[in-house]
């Protein structure tokens, strides 16, 4: 652990589409600082650049150095130390850390945003006390993480907790081969539970393209069309999530993103997940986040504690 870390202060970076978002946490996890800015769009440099100026102004604004985590879209590959997968596609294929290594002259750790999630609901959120932790993103995209023991499973290629880009599981007639996905593949869960995906359903049905929580204002109002697209969508999660719990059995999973905010998904998936589950013990406990969205920039954090 390097000396900004022993000195207490931990720095997460959350580097979103959109914006930068920073907070500087106390040992105990308070908050010491935050800062948010607009994330350049399309320029490798000016993300370093950007990067480099919030991790400063933290540091200004905390008064001392702490150690710097970063929640990033994509991975850094295993093998040659470059962003992959990231949906912020000017960062693939670039030295991100090393660079920002050199323009701080100080270590940071990276990880994917899901992890970062998954790792902040384990350890001081709605996960906090589970041995084993699943982290699910449910935005615009769809990601997950996993924690075991208060530490993240990257895995041996970096890719642990990878299930968006996994086929939807016990797929019904009219859900193969499915939508094609940014990756290139069709069929894979982020195009059928993240938020986009339950848009793209909707879409199919009406011809209208609206946004989630469009659909959901629609269902309340009883609008048929919006009614059977949630009922989809809540179906096609919990199929994706009883396969995750064949695989790897959690204690807990953990629910983020835009989609996190729809309560009937938790008294429903734990219902339709459970014909799934190899088990005959059926209880799966789903929760909301305890931080919010400042869960990924509170795990990045918490890189440090590993």
């Amino acid at each position: 652990m390097s000396d900004r870390a022993g000195a207490g202060l931990r720095m997460g970076i959350d580097l979103g589409g959109t914006k930068i978002e920073g907070r500087v946490l106390a040992p105990g996890g308070g908050e010491v600082a935050r800062m948010r800015i607009l994330a350049p769009q399309g320029d490798y440099q000016d993300t370093v650049a950007a990067l480099t100026d919030i991790i400063r102004d933290l540091e200004k604004e905390a008064g001392r150095g702490a150690s710097v985590g970063i929640g990033m879209p994509g991975s850094l590959s295993p093998l040659t130390g470059l962003v992959r997968n990231a949906n912020s596609t000017w960062l693939n294929g670039r030295p991100l850390r090393e660079d920002l290594e050199a323009a701080l002259g100080h270590p940071v750790r990276m990880a994917n945003d899901a992890n970062c999630f998954a790792l902040s609901e384990a350890t001081d959120g709605a996960g906090a006390g589970a041995r084993s932790v699943f982290g699910i993103i449910v935005g615009t995209g769809c990601g997950g993480g996993i924690v075991f023991d208060g530490r993240v499973l990257e895995g041996a290629r970096g890719i642990g907790g990878e299930w968006g880009h996994n086929p939807l599981p016990w797929s019904e007639p009219d859900e193969h081969p499915g939508p094609t996905c940014w990756c290139g593949r069709k069929g894979c869960m982020e195009m059928w539970a993240s938020g986009t995906g339950l848009s793209g359903d909707y879409q199919r049905r009406t011809g209208e393209l609206v946004s989630g929580h469009e659909i959901v204002a629609r269902a309340k109002l009883g609008e048929p069309a919006a009614r059977t697209s949630l009922e989809r969508h809540a179906s096609r999660l919990a199929r994706g999530i009883a396969h995750v719990i064949n695989l790897i059995d959690p204690e807990v999973i953990v629910l983020g993103g835009g989609l996190s905010k729809l309560p009937h998904l938790y008294e429903e998936l734990p219902r339709l997940a459970a014909p799934y589950v190899f088990s005959d013990v059926k209880d799966i406990v789903i929760r909301p986040p305890k931080w919010g969205d400042a869960s990924g920039v509170r795990g990045a954090a918490w890189l440090w504690n590993e």
